[in-house]
């Protein structure tokens, strides 16, 4: 099913465009697999090389983060940053997400503009059941020739071309298992414009998934007892104890249900500057997390700041295998946070620590058992009603990531850039030192030494490591994000 047809020759661009994947791709979820793609942005000109950002595929897993995308002489097709990221597991309960997210477009001088123009699919398939969706696709902020265009909606352009929003496809069964692709804008030119041909297509966010079940195993001896495994290798929470919530069940797998949070003050996103991620809430995952994921992975380059989602008490702060460094935050509500795999930490990670919404936690990396994949956070919420569930009483938190504003701008308490727990003397050493242009210019490059004595460890009163004089600025530098010398 194809929903809003375009033109013909679009329609066979964004099917060869899926096709990437290829017949084989699908021959592989056929036969109990999953696959996965994702790009940024396209520019098809009929007989020309085009251009476009780094597509990527899965399995395995994987993310691409690129700057700012140009096309033209004289920016025929401009924008900010354009980020793909994919993942796939097969087996018997076979997942596939990707997502592609394009900020700040500029097509033909901006003629077309858009803020922000996502892509994300997800598909899931079980033995007798298979399923997907779009959801979270979006175009925010489009205009096109002076007249805004809506998610979903589409245009003329004057007499040279069409643009379309949130074109998708799907095809499957129970039996044949799922896909899907979503195209967020598609521009097609029906005549010369702005020195593009007839015929082109100017593609921006692009998302396609297929998933098939693998056949149960046949089991050769009774099933015996399945006791839950702890989750995501956190191990137990420190601090107090949550108040059990009688006559809740015991799960034995991911929930549907999305609770209101009531969190006073709001929440914010969880990670500040460039970041993306699909719903992997509920996959596949082996013997962790009982068996499936809890939560969301947000990627993001290595060392950007880790933000409290709302005000509260942070607390658990440590490391262990899986979880690598990682602290969990409580809000005002009873809610919890769970966040995984940090490179290092903020003076504000101490036990009992009061925070606000927004403030700096901590920064993004790959520790405890992410080591050697892409860099990002996971994320989990367990809202206050399901605390008595235990560790499974996480919810999906998707919906909630899609709605939560993102800040513009954060600022780094007592002046201090990172530092590791004091509990977690047996961490990995952190990913990211950040760093000031002030600091740096305190130390004579050509003095044997300056540099060191700048960077020498201290200990701050709560017993931490940190670095003597690495402050940071308390306003967002010209480039957006805070300065990073990036040894690890």
């Amino acid at each position: 099913m194809l929903k809003r047809a375009p033109l013909a020759s679009v329609l066979v661009v964004i099917l060869l465009s899926g096709a990437s994947a290829g017949a084989s791709s699908w021959r592989t979820a056929e036969a109990g697999g999953a696959t996965a793609q994702a790009y940024g942005i396209r520019v098809v000109i009929p007989g020309q090389t085009g251009a476009a950002t780094p597509t990527v595929s899965a399995p395995p897993d994987a993310v691409q983060f690129s700057g700012g995308f140009t096309y033209g002489d004289g920016g025929i097709v401009t924008t900010g940053s354009a980020n793909a990221s994919v993942s796939a597991v097969a087996g018997t309960d076979a997942t596939a997400t990707a997502s592609a997210e394009v900020s700040t477009v500029s097509i033909f001088g901006g003629e077309i503009i858009a803020v922000d123009v996502a892509a994300q699919a997800h598909a899931e398939a079980r033995p007798g059941a298979a399923t997907g969706d779009i959801s979270g696709s979006s175009v925010t902020g489009l205009v096109a020739l002076g007249q805004a265009v809506a998610s979903g909606g589409s245009a003329t352009l004057a007499d040279w071309g069409a643009l379309h929003t949130i074109e998708s496809g799907t095809s499957g069964s129970a039996a044949t298992g799922y896909r899907s692709f979503v195209t967020a804008v598609d521009i097609h030119l029906t005549a010369d414009h702005g020195g593009l041909p007839a015929g082109t297509s100017i593609l921006i966010g692009y998302a396609s998934v297929a998933a098939q079940a693998a056949p149960p195993p046949t089991p050769t001896t009774p099933p015996g007892p399945n006791p839950r495994k702890g989750g995501h290798g956190k191990g137990p929470k420190v601090g107090p104890a949550p108040n059990p919530v009688g006559g809740l069940p015991p799960s034995s797998g991911p929930l549907t249900v999305t609770p209101v949070l009531h969190t006073p003050g709001g929440n914010v996103f969880p990670v500040y500057g460039p970041s993306s991620y699909t719903d992997t809430y509920g996959a596949f995952r082996g013997d962790v997390s009982g068996g499936w994921h809890h939560g969301d992975d947000i990627f993001a380059p290595l060392g950007a700041p880790v933000l409290a989602v709302a005000s509260g008490t942070v607390f658990s702060i440590g490391w262990n295998q899986v979880g690598g460094n990682r602290l969990w935050l409580r809000d005002g509500a009873g809610n919890e946070y769970y966040y995984a795999h940090l490179s290092a930490y903020t003076p504000l990670a101490r036990n009992g620590a009061v925070v606000n919404a927004g403030d700096v936690v901590g920064f993004v990396g790959n520790t405890g058992d992410a080591q050697g994949t892409p860099y990002h956070l996971h994320f989990e919420i367990h809202p206050v009603g399901l605390l008595g569930m235990g560790y499974d009483g996480a919810v999906n938190p998707t919906t909630y990531l899609n709605r939560w504003h993102h800040v513009q701008d954060v600022s780094f308490a007592g002046g201090i850039a990172w530092a590791p727990a004091a509990s977690s003397a047996q961490a990995p050493k952190p990913g990211a030192v950040l760093i000031s242009a002030t600091d740096i210019s305190s130390a004579n490059g050509l003095e044997p030494g300056s540099l060191q004595r700048t960077l020498a460890p201290t200990r701050s009163q709560e017993g931490a490591v940190i670095p003597a004089s690495a402050s940071l600025p308390k306003h967002k530098p010209a480039n957006g994000h805070p300065a990073a010398a990036g040894s690890h």
